[in-house]
């Protein structure tokens, strides 16, 4: 019996090579199988080999079963290009246990990896039929064009192009192994105006293309190359958005071949303001719009009563720009900045200075905080020294008692260029750090010091010079700055962010591009940080016509600088195969930014009323602007449309309404500052939160601030109140209000108020009853909370009480009717009286008072008023106890908004010179 004990054995890789057209792979090692059932028939003989992939081009066959030996067959044509190689899974079967080839067994698996060899079978082909360059006469080029062609073949051997030829003899032409056509000589247009070459390409097996190329060389005549078709002027007016500059720009080339260009616009705006068209709000508000965190303190502010230290400089009040001519300096008060600065603090600034007189040129003091006396130690300073930027730091001894870094130097070109930079230094001690336009800088060298030592020398603090108070004559300032300064500050105690200082250097005018989509491919562009500066690249004219069409300048002040900025176009224009061939003239041009148009700022409302003296004595005090409204119109002319006269349309001016920001209102206390002891100005911190606003409060008013609507600054408005704990003495307090935008370049008019005191009056005198201050029965009953503060509550109402309370209702009896006929008598020359009447000494907000006069008096005798109203407020509080008068407090909100809708109402009217009777309400 034959028994199959083994299995068939090959190897278990296999590499082969087939040629393109041939049906014959060549394996290495050969395909052999081995079996150790050999030589015992059929299990010792082998059957068949098995490829186990599909839809292969060959099949296996044995070739000997007795030594095991076979062969791939070819079963289907193989093309390199379409497929280089092949690899398969390959077994080998035994012929089993009989002749009935059962029991069988199977090799292992091998891998077959088999690499199809190519053959020079195709011609190169160009790429295009034909090729056309255009070239200008009298030039030689590196590069005219560049033709290329292609193999179709598989190898790399075949499938590269390694040589171009010129087959057209005589020709000024060559070509290089890359297929760069240049002329060998100056062509010349009168000359010949065309060439016709053929140009023909070969593969690495040297097999020619199948067709020749045809290039065609177009020389023109030299010309002038340009931009056409722009403005010089360009017109921007304020509010417009992004205004195209040149709509209808090309680049006329004659004809020249170019391969790329380059465009530079910039847009030049370093003599408007701070290097650009920047916000001008104060360094606060500033600050508070970018985010910055609280606690700046402002060493150049504008000058005022409360920031007076500036008001001695050179000051450019648009921008609020500081000038040192090297000749002055200014004082900080004490107080002011906190005398020992903390760890961390920041120190920003605007400086523009230039290159300092001299070969050794001195120190010239930014800031400094130096010794006020006795001694002359620089505890901290900036200042600027042979064009390199200081910053000096000085810890107390009680502070560190080591030897710590004490001086930062940095040297930037930026410091004597003689233009506007934002300057930022954050202190974390011990390390500083320098930012400039937003741009970060490491001092290039520190140096050490030993602490200062302790004493009781008062310090202090100066800008624009260092201050030398001690080791010389007299004390006087030192190391004066050269150069120009804005929005000075120090916060002590926090460092700013980088996204603030950004914000803070930002210009709100520049550079843009209109639709950024529609430029096209091809088109590279950058801008610098300030959008300033413009750079586009592209390789095709008419991409770059299109993209500088769409260049624009756009400023997002609501209220820009106006005046020129200058704008520049530059162009750099490369050749095939030079780096310039063309010189392109510059752009010269303007844009003209209009004046925007000013808005007139109104401030409205009741500019006069009274208010019982209690009610200034209350918590709440007295509202001051309860209805006051800022407007803000500007000056609008329109053409009507009757032509019929006259054939231009006459024009006439209308006033449309407009918004914008404030970034400050003033209350201003007239006729004398408020005695904290017994008055002030308060208004809820709450308020100015909701608002986004800050407020700082005086004996001489108060100043709410920060960048707001005016709808903002009405509501905080408001809420100021008067308060005043002694009013008996106060007759009137009168206040201003005065707003401004952009930091005083725009201001409103200037608001007065006055307010009035009603001050109660105790009548003993019950003789006088007729100048009793009453309410009669047949009018409308409203009472007023200074009618209720004067009601003297009792528990118990005595006999006599009741006595006088009889008497007096039968003289208010007789007086009702007496006034009667008063009042049908006064009615008849009331009309005229009115006409005739003057204004009287004070202005009383009597629309909510009823006042009924004795009618059988016409004028008061002297030295019984007094008395007189006295007994009247003591009449009238009894008159409401016994009707049982009981209003709740709760309506002295309401009666207290009734009472001024009707003074506004009130003084709208002519003031009488003398006190008639209130007969709105009396029948006739």
């Amino acid at each position: 019996m034959i028994v199959n004990k083994h299995k068939p054995w090959i190897e278990t890789s296999y590499h082969g090579v087939i040629t393109e057209n041939n049906d014959t792979v060549i394996l290495d090692p050969p395909l052999v199988a081995l079996d150790k059932d050999a030589p015992v028939p059929f299990a010792g003989k082998m059957i068949a080999y098995k490829l186990h992939e599909q839809q292969l081009p060959w099949d296996s066959t044995v070739l000997n079963s007795s030594d095991g030996s076979g062969r791939l067959r070819l079963m289907s044509p193989i093309d390199c290009e379409l497929q280089k190689e092949y690899t398969f899974i390959i077994q080998a079967y035994d012929c089993g246990a009989g002749p009935r080839e059962t029991a069988w067994k199977k090799s292992h698996k091998a891998v077959v990896h088999i690499q199809v060899k190519d053959v020079n079978e195709f011609a190169p082909t160009f790429k295009e039929p034909a090729y056309k360059a255009v070239v200008t006469e009298g030039k030689i080029y590196d590069s005219i064009l560049q033709v290329e062609a292609v193999d179709e073949d598989c190898s790399p051997q075949y499938s590269q192009i390694c040589n171009y030829e010129i087959i057209t003899t005589d020709v000024p032409f060559a070509i290089d192994r890359n297929g760069n056509i240049r002329n060998t000589e100056k062509l010349n247009y009168d000359k010949q105006r065309q060439y016709e070459i053929l140009v023909t390409a070969y593969d690495c097996g040297q097999k020619p293309a199948a067709q020749d190329a045809l290039v065609q060389v177009d020389v023109k005549p030299v010309c002038k190359p340009g931009w056409q078709d722009w403005a010089k002027r360009i017109e921007y007016q304020p509010g417009s958005g992004s205004l195209p500059l040149f709509p209808s720009i090309h680049l006329e080339m004659c004809d020249g071949p170019v391969s790329s260009i380059q465009i530079t616009t910039e847009l030049q705006t370093n003599y408007i303001g701070k290097g650009c068209d920047r916000e001008t709000y104060s360094e606060k508000s500033l600050q508070k719009l970018c985010g910055a965190s609280s606690g700046i303190i402002d060493l150049l502010p504008s000058p005022s009563t409360a920031t007076n230290w500036t008001a001695g400089l050179l000051v450019d009040s648009s921008e609020m720009i500081f000038k040192f001519d090297g000749k002055q300096g200014a004082k900080i008060p004490d107080g002011i900045v906190p005398k020992n600065l903390t760890d961390q603090f920041t120190i920003t600034m605007w400086m523009k200075h230039g290159p300092s007189p001299g070969v050794r040129a001195e120190k010239e003091t930014v800031l400094c905080n130096s010794d006020k006396t006795e001694m002359n130690r620089h505890h901290y300073a900036l200042y600027v020294h042979n064009c390199r930027l200081v910053f000096l730091l000085r810890k107390d001894f009680d502070q560190a008692d080591t030897f710590r870094p004490a001086e930062f130097h940095w040297k930037l070109d930026q410091i004597c260029d003689k233009e506007w930079h934002y300057y930022v230094i954050n202190v974390e001690f011990p390390v500083v750090t320098l930012y400039t336009d937003g741009a970060t800088y490491e001092p290039y060298l520190v140096t050490n010091d030993w602490p200062i030592h302790p004493s009781h020398i008062a310090m202090q603090l100066t800008v624009g010079a260092c201050w030398q108070g001690g080791e010389v004559t007299k004390p006087r300032f030192a190391q004066f700055f050269h150069g120009s300064l804005a929005s000075l500050t120090i916060r002590p105690g926090k460092m700013e962010s980088q996204k603030v200082i950004s914000c803070l250097q930002a210009c709100k005018e520049g550079l843009d591009i209109n639709s950024l989509e529609s430029l096209g491919q091809g088109i590279k562009y950058h801008f610098n940080p300030s959008q300033s500066i413009l750079v586009m690249e592209g390789d095709d004219i008419g991409n770059i016509n299109r993209a500088l069409q769409k260049v624009s300048y756009i400023n997002s002040r609501q209220f820009p600088t106006a005046g020129v900025r200058r704008l520049k176009v530059s162009s750099k224009v490369q050749c095939f195969g030079e780096d310039v061939c063309i010189s392109i003239p510059d752009v010269d041009a303007y844009v003209m930014v209009l004046q925007a148009t000013e808005p007139h700022i109104t401030l409205r409302g009741t500019d006069r009323f009274w208010r019982p003296a209690t009610q200034f004595e209350s918590a709440r005090g007295v509202i001051l602007f309860p209805d006051i409204k800022i407007v803000s119109t500007f000056a609008k002319t329109e053409a009507t449309r009757d032509l019929k006269t006259t054939g231009t349309a006459p024009k006439y001016t209308v006033l449309e309404e407009m918004l914008h920001n404030l970034d400050f209102c003033d209350i201003l206390v007239l006729g004398g500052d408020l005695d904290p002891r017994h008055e002030c100005l308060e208004l809820n911190h709450s308020e100015l939160h909701q608002q986004h606003l800050e407020a700082t409060n005086s004996t001489a008013g108060y100043s709410i601030y920060g960048v707001g609507s005016m709808s903002r600054y009405e509501q905080v408005l408001h809420h100021v109140r008067y308060r005043n704990w002694h009013p008996a003495s106060l007759e009137a307090r009168r206040f201003r209000i005065k707003c401004s935008e952009l930091n005083g370049r725009y201001t409103s008019n200037e608001f007065n108020l006055e307010v009035g005191v009603f001050h109660e009056v105790s009548v003993s005198d019950k003789e006088h009853v007729n100048h009793l201050i009453v309410q009669p029965p047949f009018l409308q009953s409203v009472h007023h909370p200074e009618s209720r503060s004067s009601i003297r509550h009792s528990s118990v109402v005595p006999s006599i009480a009741t006595v006088v309370i009889i008497i007096s209702v039968c003289m208010l009896v007789f007086v009702v009717a007496m006034g009667v006929y008063r009042v049908r008598i006064a009615h008849q020359h009331f009309t005229q009286e009115t006409q005739a009447a003057k204004e009287a000494e004070m202005d009383w907000d009597d629309s909510a008072l009823t006042i009924t006069i004795n009618p059988m008096e016409k004028h008061e005798e002297p030295g019984r008023g007094e008395d007189e109203t006295e007994e009247e407020e003591e009449e009238e509080g009894e008159e409401d106890i016994s009707s049982g008068s009981s209003d709740s407090d709760d309506s002295e909100d309401d009666e207290e908004e009734e009472e001024i809708g009707r003074g506004r109402h009130g003084q709208r009217g002519t003031r009488q010179a003398q006190l008639e009777w209130d007969d709105s309400t009396l029948p006739y």
